[in-house]
């Protein structure tokens, strides 16, 4: 691919501008007025899988979350910002965690290579791996690695599921669904992985977060008895 100056890329944004404008005059003014997206994409950084394009959307119709290898990390404050104001103030429907085949994060989990900082973020992706070990057992390097593509995208679209931010939005009653899709390089197309999550009792219950009453509410009658009428009972 040849070397593209920052001129030629501004020229490109001009001709893209314009053709935009030809076809849909008050486009640019509508939306420099509003965001209202259906749809947040968490995907991998790779500068191959461009979310709008792939789902044939204008911008403008999907809000976007991209990092090494789409990674949900309960820690990562700049992910969970994105999730919170898709949420909580875009009023997103869909949560959409996609991976894509021939990741090159996913591979480096896979090797014993160092790379540098970024060895400290693909933990995450071989903590994929650990857990589901036994699935790798006679898988050669490139069937390993679609594998750990679609686990990975399985465990983050868990990862969203158990933050509070969707898990309130539930409680609320607002409709929100998180899907996990892959992504083929080789053929542009998405598949889905039967990935689909629409609430609370789709999840474990180990990671479902109550308020102190709801916590009462669910002991039987004479433990919440006993609670309320105890001093040390959270309020």
């Amino acid at each position: 691919m040849p070397h593209r100056s920052l001129e030629a890329i501004f020229a490109n944004n001009q001709r893209w501008a314009e053709a935009i404008k030809s076809e849909q005059p008050d486009f640019f003014k509508t939306l420099a007025e509003q965001q209202s997206p259906d749809f947040l994409w968490i995907g991998c950084a790779d500068s191959r899988v461009p979310a709008n394009e792939i789902m044939g959307l204008l911008p403008g119709e999907v809000f976007v979350h991209r990092n090494v290898a789409n990674v949900v990390v309960h820690t990562d404050f700049n992910c969970l910002s994105v999730i919170q104001y898709a949420v909580d103030v875009l009023k997103v429907r869909h949560i959409i965690v996609t991976g894509h085949y021939g990741c090159g994060g996913v591979r480096a989990a896979l090797e014993n290579r160092s790379m540098g900082l970024i060895d400290n973020w693909l933990r995450h992706i071989k903590d994929v791996y650990i857990h589901h070990q036994r699935l790798f057992d006679h898988l050669d390097t490139e069937e390993a690695c679609d594998l750990l593509c679609e686990l990975n995208v399985c465990d983050q679209v868990a990862h969203v599921c158990h933050t509070t931010i969707v898990q309130d939005a539930w409680k609320r009653g607002q409709h929100l669904t998180v899907h996990g899709l892959v992504y083929s390089l080789e053929d542009g197309i998405l598949h889905d992985l039967a990935v689909n999550v629409s609430g609370m009792a789709e999840i474990s219950t180990i990671y479902r977060m109550y308020s102190d009453q709801d916590m009462l509410d669910r002991l039987p009658s004479h433990r919440r008895r006993q609670l309320r009428d105890s001093p040390d009972t959270l309020r």
